[in-house]
């Protein structure tokens, strides 16, 4: 599926954000075709057009999709949850708008290879 990646981006959206409890998701838009699951996600409408689908199991967000992607055939997939994370890269930032604002400044905090002791 990475090499059928269409676009990738982080977001920061306030949607993205509650849903993930993160500050920032990253996401491809791939071919509806090109995903495959094991069991079958759970779905809910996170906006009056937008739908997000998790896993009934863990909780762990996997998909969005709206009419447009839909139209196109396209949905989003979070690029975490893939089995190579590292595979595909952001191209872009989205929502900058709603970035919460010390993301910013991520880059001039102490960085720990593992959490210290």
């Amino acid at each position: 599926m990475p090499d059928q990646a269409v676009a990738s981006s982080v977001c920061y959206c306030g949607d993205c954000r509650k849903q993930s409890g993160s500050p920032i998701v990253a996401w491809a838009m791939v071919p509806e075709e090109a995903v495959s699951v094991t069991g079958e996600p759970k779905v809910y409408n996170s906006s009056l057009d937008g739908r997000r689908s998790f896993c009934g199991s863990c909780g762990t967000g996997l998909f969005f999709s709206n009419a447009p992607l839909q139209q196109m055939g396209m949905m989003q997939v979070r690029v975490a949850v893939l089995d190579d994370p590292e595979a595909i890269a952001p191209q872009m930032q989205v929502q900058t708008a709603e970035r919460v604002k010390w993301v910013t400044s991520l880059h001039e905090l102490p960085a720990f290879e593992r959490f210290p002791g």
